[in-house]
């Protein structure tokens, strides 16, 4: 049976976060809150889908260049791991640091800085376009003449090191924070403190920190999250608002001049009014959002059930159709945009509930494969339309009351 074992990553770090969440409680150290974990988890449950429909990709592109393209043809060895791991290292730092310092790219990263937590679950806040835009990075190995099966173990391993950083019951490791990243240089650059801004890039070694000049260690307790806070658990807004931003600067650039420093320049150049004109606009709110307890057991429940099927589509993906691909990816992707869109209390939930019903329901069938389910089914869809108004009501009083 061909199983995919890296699909017990996501049981292991569940679990890792369990015990960080318990060891904080003993201490009276509140680091996780609902909305947040929710959302980081939402996030995070978006980059593994990503991933699974991309690796295959990547791994083409890299053996193309590889076989094609590259500068040298670096032997099997002990040696080679080590140079692999320094250049994967030393790639990811620059990357990071462009993610920060070029619009176009932490368009793709702000998402990993929004919480305003700092836990394991952050970790977890990778967008599907910062995975393709490191990925671009990552091309650099194979050019190089590393080769691309060697360059894919490298890479699991080396991101795997980062989840461990993003805790803040971890406190200074002694004589290991002169070369390796640590919970202590991390935390600092998830902070918002002015004196701690665009430091500390380094992803497992804080020697090219020290060597370039980004370094800056843990003085004071930081406060995390986005300079400006994002104040939304919506999991569109939390990935478009900054491409809308750049989308409105670009529109309102005069010459071709400044357009170009809209996607290249840094992104304290873009007009601070910019997010606040947006969200007038796209981001309405119905009052104080506070959860209601029906609605947090939901939401709960919702966010397990999505982690299993996650679960279970990375374990067996050898065995999955693209048929049953398309039907669980859309049905995990509703799933995350509907977790944000109920914790935010927006009025079209009803709706997307429904659809995510109807996918789950087409999926059902599909596999059944039986014509009088089928024929039941559409019968059934139009009977809902009858009761569609009173239905809808009831759900939002239930849920928001």
């Amino acid at each position: 049976m061909q199983l995919n074992i890296i699909a017990f990553a996501v049981p292991l770090f569940l679990s890792l976060m369990g015990l960080e969440y318990y060891c904080s409680r003993r201490r009276g150290k509140e680091v996780y809150h609902f909305q947040d974990f929710v959302t980081n988890i939402s996030i995070g449950v978006g980059e593994r889908l990503a991933d699974l429909l991309t690796t295959g990709i990547f791994f083409f592109v890299f053996q193309y260049i590889y076989e094609h393209w590259r500068v040298f043809t670096i032997d099997a060895g002990w040696w080679q791991w080590l140079v692999l791991f320094i250049f994967t290292d030393f790639i990811w730092y620059w990357y990071h640091r462009l993610g920060h310092e070029v619009n176009i790219l932490w368009a793709a990263h702000v998402v990993h800085h929004q919480s305003e937590d700092f836990n394991y679950s952050v970790s977890a806040r990778i967008t599907v376009f910062q995975s393709l835009a490191r990925g671009v990075f990552w091309c650099l190995l194979p050019l190089l003449g590393f080769a691309p099966s060697a360059t894919f173990v490298m890479l699991l391993i080396h991101g795997a090191y980062p989840f461990f950083t993003h805790t803040q019951l971890v406190g200074k490791l002694g004589f290991l924070e002169y070369f390796l990243v640590t919970p202590s240089h991390h935390r600092v650059h998830h902070s918002s403190n002015p004196e701690y801004l665009d430091k500390n890039y380094g992803d497992v070694l804080i020697i090219w920190d020290k060597l370039f000049g980004t370094f800056v260690a843990e003085k004071q307790e930081p406060v995390y999250g986005l300079t400006t806070p994002l104040n939304s658990h919506s999991f569109l807004w939390q990935h478009f608002h900054f491409p809308l931003e750049l989308l409105v600067a670009f529109r309102r650039a005069g010459t071709a001049g400044a357009r170009l420093r809209v996607l290249f320049g840094k992104p304290d150049d873009i007009d601070p009014g910019i997010r606040p004109y947006l969200e007038k606009i796209l981001l309405r709110k119905n009052g104080v959002q506070t959860l209601t307890p029906v609605l947090r057991r939901y939401v709960a429940i919702q966010t397990c059930a999505l982690l299993l099927v996650l679960f279970c589509t990375l374990l067996f993906e050898h065995y999955l159709s693209g048929m049953h691909l398309f039907f669980l990816s859309a049905l995990i992707v509703l799933t995350v945009i509907l977790s944000g869109a109920m914790m935010e209390q927006k009025n079209w939930v009803f709706e997307l509930e429904c659809t995510r019903l109807v996918i789950f329901a087409a999926y059902v069938l599909q596999a059944i494969g039986n014509r009088q389910w089928t024929i039941f089914f559409l019968v059934f869809t139009g009977l809902f339309y009858l009761v569609y108004l009173p239905l809808r009501k009831e759900y939002h009083r239930v849920l928001f009351r």
